[in-house]
């Protein structure tokens, strides 16, 4: 490794979600010198290769080791599983690389995910910073709900009830600010559906708390964003080593090697271009529900009539039928759809380049599963934010953008609130027609993201400020020496 800069190890959650924010960061660490080593497994080597092709072997190294395998089962005992899986797999050979290495981390960067790296803080002797590639309202909520869980359990007279009853009762969360209340649906399932001393429930608990203890953290947020849930993460972990260096995006300029973001592209980017080129400023609402979600057959129908009805020009990303979806209810397209939308709608059947749609100036509204990359792709692109939350922290990401930030309308919750399709129609004409504030916000929004992570912006001087703490790090260890 070279002199200059302090050595870290980068170590993502092995799912693009995770990994694609985690080497936008590394990307912007290697610019300002750090030699930087990132843990890959096999299956996800090729989100890598822009990166290596950009960096000198001598700054960006790699350590490739094994994916653990798991049954498949539900989506929460599959995310279990591999937690356990690399655990198993990977802490004996990370250890080992610690201990062999000639020049090794001085950090390790890893994702909220991976909890048990925090072990390597005494093990190894090198301390462990989060990487959270979720919103920082959502880490305020996990730690709240894992760290003083039975506080949160609902009385009911005087009997306890069970947290599986969570499901039907509001969770409130008073220390956090803006006092924060979701449905108990909406909480983590692993919490709503175990109990103290269940082993999946304790292995996620452990994660958590390994979290909390970290030395420090990195969000892919800003201030601009979430000011009161960074100040209130700063006071519950108890030290200001707490970085918002997002949105991690590409720049413009940087499209061009990470274009697709995690996925080769279903149709020709010019193509694409092309089409939305033809398009008024705007005018098109772009519909995508994350590389991982699978809409059924219902919700599938009221989205392509309310788009038919709708007479709007749209983009779809339609997820495809696949071996690893084949068992659940998956909804095709209707008969005929497609002839229908026929130059006003562009169909889209596997992944999208959704940075360089949601940056086209005739994009002016995008629908979403609020999943928090893309809450972030549509923010930093000021496009109007349409809600259909799914699961996990994508509801919290939806009540921060419709009552928060005031960028978002309310479409959906899951299959709970499946929109009828007349009302869908008319939520996307009103998405694009600029009669709603949200249009104002959403630009004024777009500039002050921009702003953070410009020179000198908010968002800017906390990556520097992360990158001199861990060359801190580095001459401190000389030091010693």
């Amino acid at each position: 490794m070279p002199a200059s800069g302090a050595h870290i190890l980068v170590y993502p959650y092995p799912a693009s979600g995770h990994i694609i924010p985690l080497l936008d960061l590394t990307h912007s660490l290697l610019t300002r010198g750090l030699n930087v080593t990132v843990v890959i497994t096999p299956n996800n080597s090729s989100l890598l290769h822009p990166l290596l092709s950009s960096y000198p072997s001598s700054s960006l190294q790699t350590l490739v080791l094994p994916t653990p395998s798991w049954p498949t089962t539900s989506s929460s005992n599959r995310l279990l599983n591999m937690m356990r899986g690399l655990r198993e797999l990977h802490y004996p050979a990370l250890l080992s690389w610690f201990q062999s290495h000639p020049s090794p981390a001085v950090a390790i960067l890893s994702d909220f995910l991976l909890g048990w790296t925090q072990q390597l803080d005494s093990q190894a002797g090198v301390p462990r910073v989060v990487f959270s590639s979720s919103a920082t309202l959502s880490l305020c909520i996990s730690y709240a709900l894992w760290t003083d869980y039975q506080r949160l359990n609902i009385l009911k007279g005087e009997r306890l009830i069970h947290t599986q009853d969570l499901s039907y009762r509001q969770l409130s969360f008073p220390k956090i600010p803006n006092c924060p209340t979701y449905p108990g649906c909406q909480v983590s399932r692993i919490y709503r559906e175990g109990k103290e001393g269940n082993p999946d429930w304790e292995l996620f608990r452990s994660c958590v708390l390994e979290d909390k203890a970290s030395w420090g953290v990195v969000f892919n947020s800003t201030i601009e964003l979430e000011r009161d849930y960074i100040d209130h993460i700063k006071k519950d972990v108890g030290h200001d080593r707490v970085w918002a260096v997002g949105p991690l995006l590409p720049s413009d300029d940087d499209l061009a090697w990470s274009t697709s973001r995690g996925g080769t592209t279903a149709v020709p980017t010019y193509e694409l271009l092309t089409w939305l080129n033809s398009r008024r400023d705007d005018s098109v609402v772009y519909v995508c529900f994350g590389s991982r979600q699978v809409l059924n057959s219902k919700q599938t129908d009221v989205l392509a009539t309310g788009l038919e009805k709708s007479g709007i020009h749209f983009i779809w990303s339609v997820r495809e039928r696949t071996e690893k979806n084949a068992g659940e209810d998956y909804g095709d397209l209707p008969d005929g759809f497609e002839d229908r939308v026929a130059g006003r709608g562009y169909i889209i059947k596997g992944w999208a380049p959704q940075v360089a749609i949601l940056r086209h100036r005739a994009t002016g509204a995008f629908l979403t599963h609020c999943g928090w990359n893309s809450t972030l792709e549509g923010i930093s692109a000021g496009v109007v934010m349409l809600t259909w939350p799914m699961s996990s922290d994508q509801f919290m990401n939806a009540q921060l953008l419709v009552d928060e930030l005031g960028v978002g309308i309310r479409v959906g919750e899951n299959i709970e609130n499946i929109p009828e399709s007349t009302k869908l129609a008319q939520l996307f004409d009103e998405s694009v027609n600029g009669t709603g504030p949200q249009r104002m916000k959403a630009r004024e929004l777009r500039e002050a993201v921009m702003n953070a992570v410009s020179k000198g912006g908010s968002s800017d001087k906390d990556l520097d400020g992360f990158v001199n703490s861990i060359n801190e790090l580095k001459r401190n260890v000389e030091t010693a020496v």
